[in-house]
């Protein structure tokens, strides 16, 4: 690292995090607000069910398949080269979506904005990071956590008020505005202050790595129709498991990793990482589940429906910025532990009391899970990485960033394969939705007990250099 820079909040940082963060939280919007476009893509582009689900999965394989290089890029190209670059695929990938004449046209256009989105959002991480005072980590790192944790809440609300309104090209055009000012605000504001280092690409872990990656990706997305159990599943999770294997091995005999992977032998930051994944399939099978429950059961719109998130979206947004700097102040138990609780508490109450009840019971015990977000989400990730070294906190945060991504997959597939699975043996729809619901929320209830003992561990485990 330059040793002139001297770590401090200063308007370039605020607006560097701002200008990637705009990016990264386009990115999950557009993610979330999809799904409720699916009819109407159908209807203007002739394609079925399985064709427009690439609208999602064909953005979030390429999504996963770049982030792993972050570490790499990060010590190879100067910071405002990366946001340079991501900027640019961001902002036509949006264009070529907004005026697709034919469906492949906008799969092109998806699969570009993943790229921009795998570069800005461990961008965002990186530079807060590297230039943010280290007693103020946990206020700057919930700030941009903040930027995308409420995304998927966002974009349910937003995108059908959008759809119901104007269409969905709009989806599309109404970024345009908001990418203008982050290209401006990225290209005046961002520094470098860590030292370039010339390590070379190593092709073979990437194919190994992006290949797993994809397995993994296909096996989650076709679970919700073949099933958990498929030869077609179990294939894809097989194979994937066989290529990391395969890059773990490639990976120790190489001087220059893609990522460095004896991050994993860090038991605290290990911890951390799990209970983040568990955190993040909790947040995204209940960002599919409850928006879907209100229209098939109560008979909700789109929009009011996905308005269901918002309560909680903005409860959390006011809180977020908070939980990091209790953490600044009070170290990382009473955030992390108080996240864990309410996480917990309200999957307790959607599996024992939310079934048949009003639709603002379901969007008020929501509201725990981003405060739970807030308090654990990125103070989670502060306090692992805190175990770090200096030198490997690029791959601790590519780590983390990936991961999440695959948890969110998770989540999605393992919520829809039940419900799909419920209605299929079921002679009433709306029954069938229902009995569905409640068991996913009972396996998500187990999933939340987990992800507290992952966050007792990171504590009880702590034998970890910080």
């Amino acid at each position: 690292m330059n040793e002139a820079f001297t770590r401090r909040i200063d308007a370039r940082l605020i607006f560097s995090v701002i200008a990637c963060g705009i990016m990264s939280f386009s990115g999950v919007v557009v993610e979330t607000a999809m799904n409720i476009t699916f009819p109407s893509l159908m209807s203007e582009f002739s394609v079925d069910t399985a064709t427009v689900q690439w609208v999602t999965t064909g953005y979030l394989l390429v999504l996963t398949a770049i982030m792993p290089l972050s570490s790499f890029l990060k010590r190879r190209f100067r910071n405002k080269t990366l946001f340079a670059a991501a900027i640019c695929c961001f902002a036509a990938g949006t264009i070529a979506c907004a005026v697709a004449p034919v469906f492949s046209v906008l799969i092109l256009g998806r699969l570009v904005q993943g790229i921009g989105t795998g570069l800005a959002l461990p961008l965002m991480f990186n530079i807060v990071l590297e230039q943010a005072p280290i007693e103020k980590m946990g206020l700057m790192m919930g700030i941009a956590t903040l930027i995308t944790a409420m995304a998927p809440a966002v974009g349910p609300s937003v995108g059908g008020l959008i759809v119901t309104l104007w269409g969905w090209r709009q989806i599309f055009l109404v970024l345009l505005p908001f990418l203008a000012f982050s290209t401006v605000a990225g290209l005046l504001s961002l520094r470098q202050v860590s030292e370039l280092e010339s390590v070379s690409f190593s092709l073979p872990q990437f194919v190994l790595l992006s290949g797993a990656f994809v397995c993994f990706v296909f096996a989650t997305s076709s679970a919700s129709t073949a099933g958990w159990l498929s030869a077609q599943v179990l294939g894809l999770l097989i194979a994937g498991i066989a290529l990391v294997a395969a890059f773990v091995l490639l990976s120790k005999r190489s001087s220059n990793p893609l990522i460095r992977i004896d991050v994993f032998q860090n038991g605290p930051f290990s911890a951390c990482l799990v209970y983040v994944i568990l955190l993040q399939v909790i947040v995204l099978g209940l960002g599919y589940l409850l928006p879907y429950y209100g229209q098939v059961v109560n008979g909700q719109d789109e929009f009011g429906a996905g308005c269901l998130l918002l309560p909680g979206c903005i409860v959390g947004a006011i809180l977020a910025p908070f939980g990091g700097r209790i953490l600044d102040l009070f170290g990382a138990k009473r955030p992390l532990g108080f996240g864990s609780l309410c996480q917990l508490a309200a999957m307790a109450l959607f599996a024992f009391l939310t079934i048949g009840a009003a639709p603002w019971t379901f969007a008020l015990i929501y509201v725990l899970i981003p405060i739970a977000q807030g308090f654990s989400a990125a103070n989670s990730i502060t306090y692992g990485l805190s175990f770090l070294p200096a030198d490997r906190k690029t791959d601790g945060n590519a780590t983390f960033n990936t991961l999440q991504q695959l948890g969110g997959a998770l989540g999605t597939a393992i919520t829809t394969s039940i419900v799909n699975a419920s209605q299929a043996q079921s002679l009433d729809f709306v029954a069938g939705t229902i009995a569905g619901t409640q068991m996913s929320f009972y396996l998500l209830l187990g999933i939340s007990a987990l992800a507290l003992c992952s966050m007792v561990a990171a504590f009880v485990v702590r034998s970890g250099r910080r």
